[in-house]
């Protein structure tokens, strides 16, 4: 009579029994690459996220770094500061700088007492990322 379902030799609806078996194989592939791009797209997004919180806790560290280093050379005097390189110990490992001075004196300062220096510092952090530092100080012996 026109229906779509064809009847097995029990009268039972053969659409019936294949809805049981399970999926499909495309169906199962098609699941597959779906999660397959999800989870891709998850830990690109995951180690992204480790990247910048690894960079911004170097933006933030070496600024201070810096600043305590150009503090020490204040205390021991600038005439008796000279260029080097170290690291700063056990407190932060993997750190390392860098530091050179040079005269800057500009032709306005008459007097030998007067000083203007320029330091330039460098941070590192193994190597692989840095942070520079270019500051004048005046001083007078």
């Amino acid at each position: 009579m026109g229906h779509l379902l064809d009847r097995g030799p029990a009268g039972r609806s053969t659409a019936r029994s294949r809805r049981g078996r399970g999926f499909t194989l495309i169906e199962v592939l098609v699941a597959l690459s779906i999660i397959t791009i999800a989870l891709t797209s998850i830990y690109r997004l995951q180690s992204d996220t480790v990247r910048m919180s690894t960079d911004a806790r170097f933006y933030t560290m070496a600024p201070m770094l810096a600043q305590e280093k150009l503090a020490q050379i204040e205390r021991e005097g600038f005439r008796f500061a000279a260029d080097g390189t170290g690291d700063f110990g056990q407190e932060h490992p993997g750190y390392g700088w860098a530091l050179r001075i040079e005269d800057a004196q500009p032709d306005l300062i008459k007097n030998p007492k007067h000083h203007l220096i320029r330091i330039d510092l460098v941070v590192t952090r193994d190597e692989e990322k840095s942070y520079a530092l270019r500051t004048y100080r005046f001083y007078v012996e």
